[in-house]
């Protein structure tokens, strides 16, 4: 399979770079380090040589969204040295056992209940890995949104810091839909508070068009896609 000429290896390669260069200013302009916030590439909907192609611009950091699909690409990419894949889709426990088999995979950072994260450190244990896991956090309460309810939070941050296998490193939100990315910055200054509260490092928040209102709030990853990649291509 080949990229389509209009994102081929230089185009991924350029669109890497000014998304680098946006979050370096981004930092820069909050007083923090320019390479305060990481990139994680979000590659769900995109063939195996679009990651190839960011992987050789540098990228290591991928983000998938569905089971079946990050395993396909970690059977095509798991040569690659140093490659990390993260899972950052709605996830459903019965598919737990076939994401633990991908030995590229890094992260889950869409656990949102005690029941998930206790099938993840079981199949952890019974792997003899430990895998790292954020929260995510509905932190504007949308009733159709996955992650858990702010009030709800403490009992989860304690419950999974009792759990071997897994390693709970911060929290993850995906704000509602807005018009301006303004408007994104109270659900992110939120999810730095409660990250503050319970001692959690990592802030997974911010896209392609509200990264730089994320980064100022103290993201510590963004998960951009479009902005690298292009559009997903159509199903």
């Amino acid at each position: 399979m080949s990229l389509p000429d209009e994102m081929g290896a230089d185009a991924i390669a350029r669109q890497l770079n000014a998304v680098r260069a946006r979050i370096a200013a981004a930092c820069t302009r909050a007083g923090r380090a320019p390479d305060a916030a990481r990139l994680i590439a979000v590659s769900k909907g995109h063939p195996e040589t679009a990651l190839a192609a960011a992987y050789g611009s540098g990228q290591r950091s991928f983000g998938e969204s569905y089971v079946q699909e990050l395993v396909r690409k970690s059977a095509e990419l798991g040569a690659l040295p140093e490659i990390e894949l993260r899972f950052i889709g709605r996830l459903q426990r019965n598919k737990v056992k076939d994401l633990l088999r991908v030995p590229q995979l890094h992260a889950v950072d869409c656990v949102d209940s005690l029941a998930l994260a206790q099938t993840l450190a079981e199949r952890a244990q019974a792997a003899g890995r430990t895998l790292e896991v954020l929260l995510q956090v509905n932190v504007d309460r949308e009733p159709q949104k996955a992650g858990v309810l702010p009030d709800a939070l403490p009992a989860l941050v304690d419950a999974v810091r009792g759990l071997r296998g897994l390693e709970l490193r911060g929290l993850m939100v995906i704000p509602r839909a807005v018009d301006d990315p303004e408007q994104a910055r109270p659900a992110f200054a939120a999810l730095r508070a409660l990250a503050h509260q319970h001692g959690l490092s990592e802030l997974s928040m911010g896209m392609s068009d509200d990264l730089e209102i994320a980064v100022e709030e103290g993201a510590t990853m963004v998960r951009v896609g479009t902005a690298v990649f292009g559009p997903r291509p159509a199903k």
